[in-house]
């Protein structure tokens, strides 16, 4: 069973690190493949730095086409080229907490899908203010009511892929910003697959900012309108 940890990375140089570490402490037997977009601050020398010391570490860099969603989507098949049985998407600011990829593994044996939700039971979201809580809320209806999905947490980007379930749609992305979170949502529901949601708490980053402004959250939820009703 081959286990590959898919990280987008862009301008996380004081978190990647012990995001990689965490990673490989949590599930030692997991691949790493980092996918950078030429950091400004050098994200992708850190990780150049540690494949070269530990073969579990790989770093994709890309230096055209940049984006959140090229990247996730070229990592995905990085991943799968790989051989890997099980494809795990995670954040590179340590939000995402590995230790919960163990129970991931025991859910997908139900599913071809499971995505780390913070609005189940057992579920939380320690990063968020009252402001940014409701706007998120209001943000989670929106896209469940347009994509027609039951899914507590559409926008989560800390899901498990079985190999099989990935290639049905992988190919077929076409998202270059954070929206791929939303288009592989609508992709899961067009293929029929059975997805799951396992609880998780989202942490505060290590350190830094987010990356994401209220007009990209505005263009986010335009665009999953416009991808239901054009269907692609």
């Amino acid at each position: 069973m081959k286990i590959v940890v898919m990280i987008p990375t862009y301008n996380e140089v004081s978190n990647i690190e012990k995001v990689i570490c965490n990673v490989l402490k949590s599930v030692p037997n997991a691949q790493v493949i980092v996918v950078d977009d030429m950091s400004p601050d050098g994200t992708y020398k850190v990780v150049e730095k540690l494949a070269s010391q530990n073969s579990k570490v790989h770093l994709l860099l890309r230096k055209e086409k940049r984006g959140r969603g090229y990247a996730g989507k070229d990592g995905f098949v990085k991943a799968l080229d790989s051989n890997a049985d099980f494809i795990v998407e995670m954040d590179g600011d340590g939000s995402h907490d590995p230790k919960y990829i163990s129970e991931f593994l025991k859910v997908i044996k139900d599913c071809d899908v499971v995505i780390g939700s913070r609005y189940i039971d057992c579920g939380k979201d320690e990063e968020r203010t009252l402001l940014r809580k409701l706007v998120s809320k209001f943000s989670r209806l929106y896209i469940s009511t347009i994509l027609g999905v039951d899914i507590k947490d559409p926008s989560s980007g800390y899901r498990m892929f079985k190999k099989d379930a990935l290639k049905k749609f992988v190919y077929e992305l076409r998202a270059s910003d954070p929206f791929i979170v939303a288009e592989i949502i609508y992709q899961l529901k067009k293929k029929n697959l059975k997805v799951k949601e396992s609880p998780i708490t989202f942490l505060k980053r290590f350190s830094g900012e987010s990356k994401l402004r209220p007009i990209t959250l505005i263009k986010y939820l335009f665009k999953v309108l416009k991808l239901k009703i054009s269907g692609r």
